[in-house]
C-alpha cells in the first residue's frame, strides 16, 4: 500500500508537468499552436480540483516547469556552449524552477480566497495573463513563453494592433477557462454554456477582424540587407578578426541597387567609442555598432545601431533599450563575483554591463524616419510601440541569433512579427545566423532567408507607412482590464457558489 501511495503522489506532479508540456507544444511555432487553449484547459482544470491551496499551487508550479522546460529547452544547448560542457545544460532547469514558481506564487493567494473549481478557473486564468505582463517588466524581465503568440497561424492575430499581444492572451486564456468551467460543471444550466457562447463569440469577432485586415498603402523603400553566418561564441570571445568580418561584409554588400540603403546586423561594425564617421560601411545604411573587440576586457560597454550617410557619416545613433539579464546586465555582479568569475572563465573575457536607452528615437537618413531596434529589443513590444509612436515608418531590426538553438531562433522572429501588426509598419531584418527578411504590417513573411553556410545578401522593398494604432495609443490596457475581469468574474462565482451553500 505504501508503495502505491509513493506513486500516487508522484503521478501528480508528473500529470501536471504534461500538461504544462503539451501547453508549450502549442507554443512552438508550428501550425498547431493555435490550439494552445485546449492544453491551458486541462492545466487549469487539473489544478483547481484540490481543496488543498497548496496542492493547487503544487499543480501549477508542476505544470509551468513542464511548460517552460520544453518551450526554452534550446537554452540547455546555450548553457553547454556557454561553459564548453553539454552537461552543464543542466543549469538552465533553474530558470525553468523558477518560471514554474511564479506561476505559483500566482496562484496561491487566489487558491486561498476560493474554494470553488469553476471560480478558481477564471481567477487563475485572468491571473495567468497578468503575470504574462509583468515578466515584460525589471531587469530581469524574460517574456518569451506569451500566450498569444500561437494566434501567428490564424487571422485573429491582427487584434494584437488593437491590444498588443496580450490582448491575444486574453482570447486564449478566455477559451480556456471556458472550457474548463463546462467541464466541471456537474449539470447542464444556461450558466455552464455562456461562457463557451462568449468565448465563440470573442473567437467570431476576432477572426472576422483579422481576415478584414489589408496591406497598408505606402512609398516603397528599397533596402538591402545580409544574413551572415558568424560563430556567435567565437566572434563574442574576439577569434574572429573583426577585419575579415568587414570585409566579407562589404563583399556580400557589392551589389547595392540605385535608391538602397544598406543595413548590417547586431555589432557589425566596431568601435572604441561612440564614432562620428564609420568609412568602412558601404552607405547611406544602418549597422548595428559595437565595442566588442576594441575594449581589451572583451565585451561591449555599447550596443548601438546607426544610421549612416554615403560618405560613411553618422547622422544618428540608438543604443539597445532591453538588455539581456546575465548577457549584457549582470545583476548583483560585485555579491556575486565569484559566481561570475568562472563564467568569464569558460568564456574567455570579463564580462562588462552596458547601459540600458530609456528613450529609444528614430533614426532619419535621408528625409525617412527608421524605428531601429536592437535584438532582444524586438521581444518587447514597448520598443517598436515607442518608435513608431514618434513617427518611424519602418522598423528595422538587426540582431544576432547565434546565440540561440534549434526554435528558439523562430520563436525569436516569429515574437518580432507581432510587433509589425501591433504598429502597422513593416520590418526589416538583418541578422547573424537567424531568419533575415521582410515582415509586411500583417507580420506576415514577404522575403526572408535562414538558412544556408554563407553569407547572403538580400534585396527588399518594404512600404513606409504611418498612422497610429489603438494599441499605440493605449498600450496593454484593454488586455490588462479583461484579465482582471475573469478574476473578479471568478470571485463572483465564489460569492454565488457560498449563497448555495
Amino acid at each position: 500500500m505504501a508503495h502505491v501511495s509513493v506513486l500516487s503522489r508522484l503521478s501528480i506532479p508528473l500529470q501536471a508537468a504534461a500538461l504544462g508540456a503539451l501547453l508549450a507544444a502549442c507554443s512552438l511555432p508550428l501550425a498547431w499552436s493555435a490550439l494552445a487553449a485546449l492544453p491551458l484547459a486541462g492545466v487549469l482544470y487539473f489544478a483547481a480540483q484540490p481543496r488543498s491551496p497548496r496542492e493547487v499551487t503544487g499543480r501549477l508550479f508542476w505544470s509551468g516547469l513542464g511548460l517552460f522546460t520544453v518551450h526554452l529547452w534550446w537554452l540547455t544547448a546555450f548553457l553547454g556552449n556557454i561553459f564548453g560542457v553539454p552537461l552543464l545544460g543542466v543549469l538552465a532547469f533553474a530558470l525553468y524552477a523558477l518560471e514554474g514558481a511564479f506561476l505559483a506564487v500566482m496562484a496561491y493567494p487566489l487558491a486561498r480566497l476560493l474554494s470553488d473549481r469553476a471560480a478558481r478557473v477564471w481567477a487563475l486564468a485572468g491571473g495567468w495573463v497578468i503575470l504574462e505582463f509583468l515578466r515584460f517588466l525589471g531587469p530581469l524581465a524574460f517574456p518569451w513563453p506569451t500566450l498569444g503568440y500561437g494566434l501567428l497561424p490564424t487571422p485573429a492575430i491582427q487584434i494584437a494592433d488593437l491590444g498588443g499581444v496580450l490582448l491575444g492572451s486574453v482570447l486564449v486564456a478566455l477559451s480556456a477557462a471556458s472550457l474548463a468551467h463546462f467541464f466541471i460543471s456537474s449539470r447542464w444550466t444556461w450558466g455552464r454554456g455562456r461562457p463557451l457562447m462568449l468565448s465563440a463569440l470573442a473567437w467570431a469577432l476576432a477572426l472576422g477582424y483579422g481576415l478584414t485586415r489589408t496591406p497598408g498603402a505606402g512609398p516603397e523603400q528599397p533596402v538591402q540587407l545580409l544574413r551572415t553566418t558568424f560563430p556567435a561564441f567565437s566572434r563574442a570571445s574576439g577569434e574572429l578578426s573583426p577585419d575579415e568580418e568587414v570585409e566579407v561584409q562589404r563583399n556580400a554588400s557589392r551589389d547595392q541597387r540605385p535608391g538602397e540603403i544598406t543595413i548590417w546586423s547586431e555589432t557589425a561594425l566596431l568601435a572604441p567609442t561612440r564614432p562620428d564617421i564609420l568609412p568602412t560601411f558601404p552607405g547611406p545604411g544602418i549597422s548595428g555598432v559595437g565595442a566588442r573587440g576594441a575594449n581589451p576586457q572583451g565585451s561591449p560597454n555599447f550596443n548601438a545601431v546607426a544610421g549612416i550617410d554615403a560618405t560613411g557619416g553618422v547622422t544618428s545613433w540608438n543604443e539597445k533599450a532591453k538588455l539581456v539579464p546575465f548577457g549584457e546586465y549582470f545583476p548583483l555582479y560585485q555579491v556575486l563575483r565569484p559566481a561570475y568569475g568562472i563564467i568569464e572563465n569558460s568564456i574567455g573575457f570579463i564580462l562588462q554591463p552596458i547601459n540600458p536607452n530609456r528613450n529609444p528615437r528614430p533614426l532619419t537618413l535621408g528625409g525617412v524616419r527608421y524605428g531601429a531596434y536592437i535584438c532582444y529589443d524586438s521581444v518587447f513590444p514597448w520598443v517598436a510601440r515607442n518608435l513608431a509612436r514618434q513617427g518611424a515608418q519602418l522598423l528595422v531590426n538587426p540582431s544576432n541569433d547565434g546565440w540561440y538553438q534549434g526554435w528558439g531562433v523562430q520563436q525569436h522572429f516569429n515574437m518580432g512579427r507581432v510587433r509589425a501588426i501591433e504598429t502597422r509598419r513593416w520590418i526589416v531584418r538583418s541578422v547573424n545566423l537567424g531568419v533575415a527578411g521582410s515582415v509586411n504590417d500583417l507580420g506576415q513573411p514577404v522575403q526572408t532567408v535562414s538558412t544556408g553556410e554563407t553569407v547572403r545578401a538580400l534585396h527588399v522593398r518594404p512600404r513606409l507607412l504611418s498612422g497610429q494604432t489603438l494599441y499605440m495609443r493605449v498600450g496593454d490596457l484593454p488586455a490588462l482590464l479583461l484579465a482582471a475581469l475573469m478574476v473578479a468574474f471568478g470571485f463572483r462565482l465564489e460569492q454565488q457558489s457560498r449563497r448555495r451553500w
